[in-house]
């Protein structure tokens, strides 16, 4: 594989005009379908093959006056102290609101409280469904002021208005957490490279394969319907990687600017060393990302195909666009005392004197700077020798250290983010405790329930029939322990389904409810369901935990069969999954403790503490199984490297790091910085994955890979490389390392030019 990256390396080089003219018109081509044939995302959820999932389609297919598809607000009204909402002042203030919100744009239903009795004893709290024709999303502006304006008639009448449900949230800005990111990117790369085209070059080629990626995502949405988070998660995974790959490109380029003075040569050998890694690194990203499919919820399947995508996209232009870009960039992609001073203008050697003067500069400010690279590798090499030196203690203190962060995860509980876990200052949070302090937490998640009195194909069903088995299904339902109350069931216009609502005396989170979920349905017969928001909640959970063994089967058994491919161990995959265990339990528990548990809410933006969302627990698996992998081929590569020359075993764990260290310390930097920046996003799964990633990755890179991985190396010696024979003979040879490339093509001396000097003036 070194031998093929060589090549298309030194091709990008040499024709950097036309791979660049390809990429930019690749740019435009997606630029244009997604200004043509993109369609609007959606945030309906669903989860198929479960019973919530199979009521809300039948509601759907039978109910469609309901718009059970549609967005929903929960209106809350509740009376001044003294009064009630049966008062006739107060009752025709909420007539006034209700007849503003029937007019309103997009409303399909709003659901009088007198008429449905819900209004509480006391007569003090009140509520009103509305239900859009539309989704959330797809709310427009006419609408959405509609909705406010009708809580202020309300307000303006002497009454308490608050407003609940997906309508009242408002669409989130984006472009924040990209920004925050990139510019704290930024700073760690000129830091790095102490060159401000250099820290460019990985920063102007990741927007340029977000740019591409986003624009492909958003034509697709003409033709698939997807969920608003999915170019969320693609631009938070995609801009993190495609930095990382072209960093670890361009650091191993000036490392081999220095061997040879012909740059094609040098930026040939980038390719081929440290392009073999990216492209096995971005190999365990995408089978991670793709594995999410195995779970069968389509937004994890769009979330995890479109990020897989957009590292694709990072890994070809690393391997192409970046090697143009070097050969614009010439030497002074390197720091300024390392240029080639033939390069200089012809004005600044205009004298044998000045030259000689300016060589003599030059050549003290280049001993100055590797004297500073020195200083700064030399602390890597000085933490590489501590911990094999010392490989027993590190080993232990650092994995007792994840393992203590762990410890939270125990309490690990899951669920939907909902109203109750708003801001308190929020009318969806005052909405919230409205309705729990007039009639019981449980009305915050009522349970649909629907009875299909055609189900299994039953013939000859009367209108009659469906109230008959409703009446009994209400019947039953009513004498539950947990219910504390059961609407009236509704008939549709067919006469033959029948729904009604069962509102739980415990919250929508509670394990009670849970529990009474479980009670109705191994009550009731086949042709009762079970649906609501609670209910997809408790549905979804038990998919995912049950998809769980099988999806981290898949997917960490094709990234060890990858791995053993590029290392030729069996220890080093087994050894690299182990770690990544670690990192994940140590993550699992700083979310909770954080996101669940409130410590340092404040400091990082939780606004209020609660269950974790479902999806996060599978999400993160796959994420930070690719990030680990990252991570462990950048670093071990390099050791591999080094013990494929003739290093022994700990010297080769020793160069290696020295040589790893600073491009991995980097690169982890900037993924922080970057997931960090989602933390000021509003939703709330977006900023516990951002917060979950940033956190995975301190502690993989610099607990798990900078100091587990080369004191568990040491330990093993040359065991780490161990790989029975006749797995040898049959596994490909890709020389990750690029063996045979440097073997083919020796170092050209760095002081031979690679263009005729000047004649002398």
């Amino acid at each position: 594989m070194a031998e093929h990256l060589y090549r298309l390396g030194r091709f990008a080089y040499r024709r950097r005009v036309l791979v660049t003219l390809l990429w930019l018109g690749l740019l435009a081509l997606t630029g244009l379908g997604a200004g043509t044939l993109s369609g609007p995302t959606a945030n309906a959820f669903s989860v198929p093959g479960t019973e919530a999932q199979h009521a809300m389609d039948l509601l759907t297919e039978r109910f469609p006056e309901a718009a059970a598809d549609g967005a929903s607000a929960r209106v809350v009204f509740a009376a001044p102290a003294g009064e009630t909402l049966t008062d006739p002042a107060n009752r025709a203030t909420v007539d006034r609101v209700l007849s503003t919100l029937r007019a309103a744009p997009q409303v399909a239903n709003v659901a009088d409280p007198y008429a449905t009795g819900a209004v509480n004893q006391a007569g003090s709290v009140a509520f009103a469904e509305v239900a859009y024709r539309v989704e959330a999303l797809d709310l427009s502006e006419a609408a959405r002021a509609a909705l406010t304006g009708a809580l202020e008639t309300g307000r303006a009448g002497g009454l308490t208005v608050e407003l609940g449900g997906e309508a009242a949230q408002e669409p989130a800005p984006q472009g924040l957490s990209e920004a925050v990111g990139i510019v704290v990117a930024g700073v760690v790369l000129v830091i790095t490279f102490g060159s401000l085209l250099a820290a460019g070059l990985p920063l102007l080629t990741a927007v340029l394969g977000i740019a591409i990626s986003l624009a492909a995502i958003t034509a697709v949405t003409g033709f698939v319907d997807l969920s608003e988070a999915t170019p969320m998660m693609a631009v938070m995974l995609g801009l993190a990687v495609a930095i990382d790959y072209a960093l670890f490109i361009v650091f191993r380029y000036r490392h081999e600017v220095t061997t040879v003075a012909d740059r094609a040569e040098a930026v040939g050998r980038a390719v081929g060393t440290a392009g073999s890694a990216v492209v096995f690194a971005g190999l365990t990203v995408v089978i991670a990302l793709v594995g999410l499919s195995v779970v069968g919820i389509p937004i994890l399947t769009q979330m995890g195909l479109a990020a897989a995508g957009t590292v694709l996209v990072a890994v070809l232009i690393a391997l192409t666009l970046l090697p143009a870009l070097l050969g614009f960039a010439g030497r002074r992609a390197l720091p300024r005392p390392r240029r080639n001073p033939t390069e200089r203008s012809a004005a600044e050697r205009n004298t044998a004197g000045q030259n000689r003067a300016r060589q003599n500069q030059a050549g003290q400010n280049q001993a100055g700077q590797e004297r500073a690279g020195r200083r700064r590798a030399a602390l890597g090499l000085r933490w590489a020798r501590f911990v094999v030196r010392r490989p027993v203690p590190v080993l232990v203190v650092a994995a007792a250290a994840l393992g203590v962060l762990a410890v939270p995860a125990l309490d690990l509980r899951l669920g939907l983010p909902d109203d109750g876990t708003a801001a308190p200052q929020t009318t969806q949070r005052k909405a919230y405790d409205l309705l729990s302090a007039g009639f019981g937490p449980g009305f915050n998640g009522p349970l649909v329930v629907t009875v299909d009195a055609r189900y299994g194909g039953a013939e000859g069903v009367t209108r009659t029939d469906t109230e008959a088995a409703a009446r009994r299904t209400a019947e039953t339902l009513g004498r539950l322990p947990g219910v504390l109350a059961v609407t009236p069931p509704t008939v549709n216009r067919a006469g033959d389904t029948a729904v009604l609502t069962v509102v739980p005396a415990s919250a929508p989170s509670s394990p009670a409810t849970r529990d009474l979920v479980a009670a109705i349905r191994a009550t009731t017969g086949p042709e009762v369901a079970v649906t609501g928001r609670t209910a997809i909640d408790i549905d979804m959970s038990d998919k995912l935990g049950g998809a769980l063994l099988p999806y981290l089967g898949v997917v960490v058994g094709l990234a060890f069969l990858l791995l053993t491919l590029v290392f030729r161990s069996l220890l080093v995959p087994l050894k690299a999954t182990l770690g990544f265990l670690l990192s994940v339990a140590a993550t699992f528990g700083a979310v909770v403790a954080i996101f669940q548990w409130g410590w340092l809410a404040g400091v990082f933006g939780v606004d209020q503490p609660g269950p974790i969302v479902s999806l996060l627990p599978t999400l993160m698996i796959g994420l930070v199984f690719g990030l680990a992998m990252d991570y462990q081929v950048f670093l071990v590569s390099r050791m591999r490297e080094e013990y494929v020359r003739g290093a022994g075993p700990t010297a080769a764990v020793v160069a290696g790091f020295g040589h790893g260290a600073r491009v991995v310390t980097a690169a982890a930097a900037i993924m922080v910085a970057v997931f960090s920046g989602f933390l000021l996003a509003p939703d709330a799964l977006v900023k516990s994955i951002g917060f979950a990633l940033a956190a995975a990755v301190l502690f993989d890179a610099f607990v798990v890979r900078m100091t587990i991985v080369p004191a568990a190396m040491a330990l093993l010696g040359r065991a780490a490389w161990w790989l029975p024979r006749w797995l040898d003979r049959l596994l490909p040879d890709v020389d990750i390392e690029g063996e045979r490339l440097l073997r083919a093509a020796p170092p050209t001396p760095a002081t031979e030019p690679e263009q005729p000097q000047p004649a002398p003036v």
